[in-house]
């Protein structure tokens, strides 16, 4: 019976998919099994791959024949996963020795839907911890209580897959699989929905997973047309969250966190390409005209003056055809 399964999609990280394996052995126990996903990597990376799968004990080597993007990585890591439990390691990160030990038998020990741990954000030489936003720990509650409230960062904020620790039954209920083909803010429509459809959660104080910043190839470095996937993914966390037995109570909440992250890449439009940061703009205000308008102005309302004027002129702006997420 295999405990846990870990996957790791890599894409064209052969500089740091050497770090990253080196922390898997040293997290490496008969139980486990290591599910690296190739998302058709043109670098040197297959090859990288190709020796873990003999040395790695306990690794699955996959390849994608075209490039899917992390969520469709992911989801062909979980498709073939076949532990009890399930976690997930991007290629260019790294793992503490001995943490997933620890980390199943956190969950075991609260016998809960699914744990989140804090991590280290690593940026050149700089370290810095990143706590998740939920005061209790080591105590399992309920996910939805840990939604709101709407004005402050909580636990659907961060949204970091990689940061925890889920269950086999949430696997089959179709709540650890993420939207195919997003490219970008693929996390953010998984925790709506792990928080909003999952019955058990607890947040631990264990620290293990170093997840490095400022990777040139990331797409959090990249201004091309994939980062405007964001639009598609916060979309998709209104409509479902609108069908929601409690949506008058969440609702505010999707709609502020989709502003805030509207008016963080309106912020720094200077880094996408001329003709995507044209189509933000559009895009973006079709997306404001697509919120519950009463809602929307309750956000807006709530919202620093700056931030709020220039949402509410976007939303005034005439969309040309086609805009349309």
């Amino acid at each position: 019976m295999v405990k846990l399964s870990v996957i790791v999609p890599f894409y064209n990280v052969q500089q740091y998919a050497p770090d990253t394996l080196r922390s898997l052995r040293a997290n490496a126990r008969e139980d486990f099994e290591f599910i690296l996903v190739d998302d058709c990597s043109t670098d040197g990376t297959p090859e990288i791959l190709a020796r873990a799968e003999r040395e790695l004990p306990g690794a699955v080597h996959v390849r994608h024949e075209q490039n899917g993007g992390l969520a469709t990585a992911r989801n062909t890591g979980i498709d073939n996963a076949r532990g009890e439990y399930v976690t997930f390691l991007d290629g260019d990160d790294w793992l503490a020795p001995g943490y997933y030990p620890q980390l199943v038998a956190a969950i075991e020990s609260l016998n809960c839907d699914f744990v989140r741990t804090d991590h280290v954000q690593c940026t050149a030489r700089a370290r810095v911890v990143t706590r998740v936003p939920v005061g209790r720990r080591n105590v399992v509650m309920n996910p939805r209580d840990a939604i709101l409230p709407a004005d402050r960062s909580t636990s659907v904020d961060y949204a970091y897959a990689w940061a925890g620790v889920y269950h086999r039954r949430l696997v089959d209920k179709g709540l650890v699989h993420f939207t195919d083909g997003l490219r970008t803010a693929e996390d953010r429509p998984w925790i709506w929905k792990l928080h909003r459809e999952a019955e058990s959660f607890a947040a631990v104080n264990l620290l293990g997973v170093f997840y490095r910043r400022g990777v040139a190839s990331s797409l959090t470095q990249i201004g091309d047309v994939r980062q405007l996937d964001f639009i598609r993914a916060f979309d998709q966390v209104i409509e479902e969250t609108a069908q929601d037995a409690d949506a008058k109570e969440l609702l505010p909440k999707a709609v502020r966190t989709y502003c805030a992250i509207i008016s963080h890449h309106l912020g720094s439009i200077e880094r996408f390409e001329p003709a995507v940061a044209k189509k933000l703009k559009s895009m973006s205000a079709a997306a404001l005209r697509r919120m519950p308008q009463d809602v929307l102005d309750e956000a807006l309302d709530s919202m620093d003056l700056q931030r709020a004027t220039k949402l509410r002129r976007l939303r005034r702006r005439p969309a040309p055809a086609g805009a349309a997420a």
